[in-house]
């Protein structure tokens, strides 16, 4: 183009000045290449922007429900977030309450496990809770205070009134809802499955620790970093420690976790009955399932109920540390080699329901 405006120069004004044959031809090759080289670019940047326009669709396609801010409570109010399936029933439908560990966010938390895909697959509501920062400077549950349920205050009961306020204003079966959650949100379910179980039909813990065995900071540290100590044989135990809740219960845990203990998910598994309707295990199941290509070993421990239901499993990720199994790389405290905590949870938590 520099070279017709030079052209153009040495005409009179208001005139177009006849270019030189040989001047023309190279003009009007040069413009020929731009052209063909401006189409390759159409070309080049509508196959981009199509490339784009699919990856956006396969995305939706895998994650294509409504993930909505929210927030809850009088007082202290707590921010949520929930997510609704795109292909959610008409009916009733089951909701799952996740709660997120310490230094970690609502978004964070269901962006690192991918619990919004397995719930997409399954019609599930997930609600994500999220500790506020005035509550505890690195978002940590406080599992480890001692829970009054008559406090409105304190997390136990602020998740409880959550999860109510969710279920009354999205449509939600009573009979189904489960908690879970990992580390210190892990051990906070442990705590609402034990203080609440006519709200929480099932419970999942990941790399967390039971509930009743600390009573404040320290101890809770304790419990983390030793386990469950074992009483000696002329000790009494107290009460927390002598009736642990059990409801069904679905547990992950790596054996090279050195944030949590891994004898805190052996204990969240054994936890005894307390009460006379709690099946007895007909059945129990131990497979250690050896690594493959990209997938760390595992071994699985479960107790079946009657009619084979699962009502126990414990899952131990060998090499795994102290993330989530199966979770999203991307995202920080997981681990993509693990098995698929997410989806197995999933798969175990819809087959329990509260008994009417």
């Amino acid at each position: 183009m520099a070279l017709f405006d030079r052209a153009q120069s040495h005409s009179e004004p208001g005139k177009v000045a006849a270019m030189p044959t040989g001047l023309r031809a190279v003009w009007q090759w040069r413009m020929a290449r731009l052209v063909r080289a401006g189409g390759a670019l159409l070309r080049e940047a509508s196959d981009v922007f199509a490339g784009l326009r699919r990856s956006e669709a396969d995305a939706m396609a895998v994650v294509a429900g409504r993930f909505t801010e929210g927030h809850s409570g009088k007082g202290s109010q707590r921010r949520y977030m929930l997510y609704q399936p795109a292909r959610r029933s008409r009916r009733q439908v089951p909701l799952l309450v996740m709660l997120h560990g310490c230094t970690q966010g609502a978004e964070e938390f269901a962006a690192g496990t991918r619990m919004n895909e397995a719930a997409d697959s399954s019609g599930v509501v997930v609600l994500y809770p999220e500790q506020s920062l005035s509550a505890h400077p690195m978002r940590c549950w406080t599992w480890y205070a001692l829970q009054d349920p008559s406090n409105s205050e304190g997390d136990a009961a602020l998740i409880a009134a959550m999860t109510r306020e969710v279920m009354r204003e999205h449509d939600i079966d009573p009979a189904r809802i489960y908690v879970a959650g990992m580390s210190a949100g892990g051990a906070m379910a442990a705590v609402l499955a034990r203080d609440y179980p006519r709200l929480y039909a099932a419970l999942g813990v990941h790399s967390g620790a039971p509930a009743g065995l600390a009573h404040d900071v320290y101890s809770g540290m304790r419990l983390m970093s030793s386990g469950p100590r074992p009483p000696a044989d002329d000790e009494p135990l107290s009460l927390d420690e002598e009736i642990p809740h059990a409801i069904a219960s679905i547990v992950f845990h790596g054996d090279e976790d050195a944030m949590v203990h891994p004898s805190n998910a052996e204990a969240i598994h054994a936890a005894p009955r307390i009460t006379q309707d709690q099946p007895l295990p007909v059945e129990s199941l131990n497979v250690m399932i050896p690594a493959s290509e990209g997938r760390r070993a595992y071994t699985r421990s479960v107790e079946f109920g009657p009619g084979g239901v699962p009502y126990r499993e414990l899952w131990i990720v060998h090499g795994g540390g102290h993330a989530w199994a199966g979770g999203s790389e991307a995202v920080r405290l997981n681990d993509a080699t693990g098995p698929d905590a997410s989806r197995e949870m999933m798969r175990f938590f819809l087959q329990h329901r509260l008994a009417a």
